[in-house]
């Protein structure tokens, strides 16, 4: 059966650049979020249970060492599809620099501060995207994107094939998101039918796992599935760095080795993939559901 692709009335990003924006118009409040789900509730805590990922043991010279940290972090790619990454060599005051430029970066999202949040979507590849202003934090997003970069060419080496505007439940595309936040916490992860709200631990980067990862391996890890709760109180800064393939115009699919009877999901191009996503409301992972192929 294939999921109906849902057509909002104005695109998210068309709302958040109105100038006369006051309220969030009733088709975009989260009804499932509000008011049951919000931060201040306190449903049975499984955040400890989030793996993590220590990236010095991936690159240690000690075999066992980087063995034990692979196997890690495949279980976590399987079993989650999102972890927290530490020890990852990006120093704490680059990450401070990034989250700090954001309460001054001059883009539309900021706008969103009022209703409890700002995202930071920076593309590293193919072609690198960052707000200019104020001076020099495009500077400051390139450094932390090289450094983002090169832990994720490691990571994907070592892979075995209240009320808001916010996130509601969706998926990534691309292969890997990492993400850096203040301390206002909010993100939370679906992993077995259970919302696990993410207390990230210090200076870490906190990976999901994207929906192309989900087709290049057939299957065999699944993209996660997130979403965002905000409050109003405290806004919560988050900046997120996608990886995806090379190219827009690389044609994705299941990697041959991975493919052991039959393929689960169409080959399409990663632009096509963007811009089907981008151009329909968020939910759940509707979109992979189009390329996803349906066996009786």
């Amino acid at each position: 059966m294939t999921t109906p692709i849902i057509q909002p009335s104005i695109s998210v990003k068309t709302l958040s650049e109105s100038p006369n924006l006051k309220s969030i118009p009733s088709n975009y409040v989260n009804s499932d979020i509000y008011p049951f789900d919000i931060i201040a509730s306190k449903p049975q805590d499984y955040s400890n249970s989030i793996p993590t990922v220590d990236f010095s043991l991936l690159t240690s010279i000690d075999p066992h060492q980087r063995s034990q940290a692979i196997n890690n972090l495949n279980k976590a790619c399987q079993e989650w599809g999102f972890f927290m990454v530490v020890n990852h060599g990006i120093q704490e005051s680059l990450m401070k620099k990034v989250i700090d430029g954001m309460g001054q970066a001059s883009i539309p999202l900021r706008r969103k501060l009022s209703f409890g949040g700002t995202i930071l979507r920076s593309l590293c590849n193919p072609k690198f995207h960052s707000p200019s202003k104020p001076d020099e934090y495009s500077d400051i997003m390139w450094e932390y994107c090289e450094k983002v970069r090169q832990v994720t060419k490691v990571l994907e080496e070592y892979r075995k094939p209240e009320l808001a505007l916010g996130m509601p439940p969706h998926s990534d595309h691309g292969l890997l998101t990492l993400i850096i936040q203040n301390q206002v916490g909010g993100l939370q992860v679906q992993h077995q039918s259970k919302w696990i709200h993410v207390n990230a631990l210090p200076n870490s980067l906190l990976v999901n796992t994207g929906d192309h990862l989900e087709i290049f391996s057939n299957g065999k890890y699944k993209s996660n599935v997130h979403k965002v709760v905000v409050n109003n109180t405290s806004p919560r800064i988050s900046v997120a760095v996608a990886h995806g393939p090379s190219s827009l115009e690389a044609i994705v699919s299941p990697a041959s080795p991975l493919v052991q009877s039959e393929t689960n999901y169409i080959p399409m191009k990663y632009k096509d993939y963007m811009e089907m996503q981008q151009s329909n409301q968020l939910h759940q992972k509707s979109i992979l559901e189009q390329v996803k192929i349906q066996r009786n």
